[in-house]
């Protein structure tokens, strides 16, 4: 194969391409990209087996059509710290060169017809959804996922469909964030209500740039997802398990129920965290008449306290939170204001925003 590409959009491309690639792997060849010159655009491809990312760049000269598989982390350092504006790729035999007006690399490669197939996106989509709509909510969701579980269901967001709306839902056990996205039309066909979304499949899709008006087409054959926006088509197995029934923890009884605003309650817990250490875990939030007060403690350390006017005349509470769990939902929140509700000090904090985005965050017992 031979083509010249704009450097800037291969870039592009390899950034996403290679955070699929695993940095440690017993198959080598997992590491590499597979490269495809067609006549007038090329393809590229990444797996760990899991998840898959084919990515078309039209950006390209294409001189002679082939294919090549190459380490993808060597390749994207190269064009990263390259300074032209278009690079020459050129492979034969296992052997890729790269030129620039001033650089000759050559790196060696692995055979195509082993790499892994990676799928395409065929036919019509049976799900559709704004891209810009989905990513708002990939980004309000996807931070409460367990990152390390032997319950595998938890490492990824359940997706829940009916009708035109879309539910994502996540959670780690210790707090859970549900967001609700419309989507563009009726599913066509017979799609399934419930499923499990790996969280590595999801980071991918919320780092794809596009404009207002992209949608994401989504095809669900067996046990896989497919999603495709643009020029790009990632693709995942499902997550196998089943998800915590989440509703069952979802407080609707609460009497304590404030509004406040997110830039200060966000100032607000950072400073009280400030002397917080490992040992004294999190933060206080004391509500009173007229006032919540955040205080942080550590004993070799020293005290903090913030205090906030708030509307409130009911009974006072004492109640402790994880002070990172509650900067991780606050930084999502997108309003100006949200509501927070509260019921006993032994009993899970709601954060609400809107009617799209709920919060439940268990509370820590600070002794």
């Amino acid at each position: 194969m031979k083509a010249n590409f704009n450097r800037a959009a291969l870039a592009e491309a390899l950034g996403l391409l290679t955070s699929v690639t695993p940095s440690r792997t017993p198959k080598p060849i997992l590491r590499c990209v597979r490269i495809t010159a067609e006549e007038k655009e090329v393809r590229i491809c990444a797996t760990d087996l899991e998840v898959g990312i084919n990515y078309t760049i039209s950006e390209v000269q294409v001189e002679k059509t082939g294919d090549v598989v190459v380490p993808g982390d060597r390749l994207a350092a190269i064009v990263r710290e390259s300074i032209d504006e278009v690079l020459l790729i050129e492979a034969s035999e296992g052997k890729c060169e790269i030129k620039g007006a001033d650089s000759h690399f050559t790196i060696y490669g692995q055979e195509p017809e082993q790499y892994p197939k990676v799928p395409d996106f065929e036919g019509d989509a049976e799900i559709e959804i704004g891209l810009a709509n989905l990513q708002a909510g990939i980004e309000q969701c996807l931070f409460a996922t367990a990152k390390e579980s032997s319950r595998y269901a938890i490492n990824g967001v359940l997706w829940e469909i009916k009708d035109k709306k879309l539910m994502l839902v996540a959670t780690d056990g210790r707090r859970l964030a549900r967001r609700r996205v419309n989507l563009a039309s009726a599913p066509k066909g017979e799609v399934p209500t419930n499923l499990i979304v790996p969280g590595k499949a999801m980071g991918l899709l919320d780092k794809i740039g596009g404009g207002e008006k992209d949608k994401v087409a989504i095809k669900l054959p067996d046990n896989q997802i497919l999603m495709s926006c643009a020029n790009v088509v990632i693709s995942s197995n499902l997550v196998e398990g089943n998800f915590p029934k989440y509703e069952d923890i979802i407080p609707t009884d609460y009497d304590k129920k404030l509004t406040l605003s997110t830039e200060a309650t966000l100032s607000a817990v950072r400073r009280a965290s400030l002397l917080a250490n490992e040992e004294s875990k999190g933060i206080q939030l004391s509500l009173g008449t007229d006032k919540l007060i955040f205080s942080g403690r550590a004993p070799e350390t020293g005290d903090a306290q913030v205090d906030m006017p708030v509307s409130f005349k009911g009974e006072p509470i004492d109640i402790g939170f994880n002070p990172q769990f509650l900067i991780d939902a606050l930084r999502v929140i997108q309003a100006a204001d949200f509501e927070l509700e509260l019921g006993e000090s032994d009993r899970p904090g709601l954060l609400k925003s809107g009617t799209n985005f709920l919060y439940v965050l268990m509370p820590i017992n600070l002794g």
